[in-house]
């Protein structure tokens, strides 16, 4: 029976020299109800194909809805690899080609010629080492978009989003300003409402320092920071826990109190969920004007070759892709706001 077009996503490869082609051969053997549009090479995919001992069928992109498609097939937006990938050694002479899906993906999504995008793993400091300053998928969208954003990384069950991404530990504690810890908190709420559908969602907001600062006396970014901006946000009628030390802010008895947690930086939350979830935890980025979900794991370049890489992240994000279009299509909503951007409210506590 003819249910009408499948959602069309994006699926970038991510850097050729790791698992990322191989991990798309894999998500296009699965029987997911999508229209998969690979923007990679061809012959990369013909290659990790071959490798993996799978049948492919590749198919030109035409842009035109399909209601069905075949396991095994993947519709193909071409960006030629300056030079074939060597698996196991990144070229930096790719970083261009890397940076072209990227770009295909995003832009295609902003146009309307994608409901979504998926990307598979790339390997940051091969982009860095052409001369080109890269910090990750999720800053690249951000400034491609112009939109702020957040990471958030989910599983069945934890979400934990990040007040900080890609920086030394050094610097976290002057990036967490009251300006921006604001508009990482409105966001998060936003999306949460809108992507999750909850409709009060609770966020835990941990602590910078070890105890929360122990009342300031392991640090004072709890009261000169965190506690003012949670206090003000929470008059406009905001749920949020906190400041909580990071150290129990994950036991069973807590995680019933909230629905997401807000971590200061990148390693104080997500081993616990890595450690809990690693094969369906899922990558996705909070306040862009489009569906961007990813892997939660690297370039595995000690696995790249082999065949053997564990597609099952790639395939969660593919399946929370289609789960949040199909929640918009159903629930539509304008772009965020300007207090949900951290701009100051014009009606508290509510969104679109």
């Amino acid at each position: 029976m003819d249910t009408g077009p499948l959602p069309r996503l994006a699926v970038t490869a991510g850097e050729p020299a790791g698992i990322g082609a191989e991990l798309l051969v894999r998500l296009a053997a699965t029987a997911l109800a999508a229209d998969l549009v690979a923007i990679t090479d061809r012959g990369l995919l013909e290659r990790a194909a071959a490798r993996c001992g799978s049948a492919i069928e590749l198919l030109d992109d035409d842009g035109q809805p399909q209601s069905t498609r075949r396991p095994g097939t993947l519709r193909l937006r071409q960006v030629p690899l300056a030079a074939r990938e060597v698996p196991g050694h990144p070229d930096p002479r790719n970083a261009v080609h890397v940076l072209a899906t990227l770009a295909e993906a995003a832009d295609g999504c902003i146009a309307g010629r994608y409901h979504a995008v998926v990307t598979a793993p790339l390997q940051k400091s091969s982009i860095n080492d052409a001369g080109i300053r890269f910090s990750g998928h999720t800053e690249f969208f951000a400034a491609r978009a112009h939109a702020e954003v957040v990471m958030m990384l989910a599983s069945p069950a934890l979400r934990v989003a990040l007040a900080t991404t890609h920086l030394p530990l050094a610097a976290v504690s002057t990036a967490i300003t009251p300006a921006a810890l604001t508009r990482t908190l409105r966001i998060v709420h936003a999306e949460l409402r809108r992507k999750f559908g909850l409709a009060a969602p609770r966020i835990a907001v941990l602590g910078l320092n070890p105890h929360a600062g122990e009342g300031g006396h392991l640090g004072r970014e709890e009261i000169d920071v965190l506690i003012p901006v949670l206090d003000a946000l929470r008059a406009e009628g905001m749920h949020l826990l906190g400041p909580l030390p990071a150290d129990t802010a994950f036991v069973p008895a807590q995680r019933q109190h909230y629905d997401a947690v807000l971590a200061m930086y990148h390693d104080q939350a997500l081993p616990v969920l890595k450690s809990e979830a690693f094969d369906c935890t899922v990558n996705l980025t909070l306040g862009l004007p489009f569906i961007r979900t990813s892997v939660d794991h690297g370039t595995a370049l000690d696995l790249a070759g082999s065949g053997r890489a564990d597609p099952s992240s790639l395939i969660a994000a593919a399946r929370m892709a289609l789960e949040l279009v199909a929640r918009r299509a159903t629930h539509p909503s304008s772009p965020l706001r300007g207090e949900e951007r951290g701009e100051g409210p014009t009606s508290p506590g509510t969104i679109p």
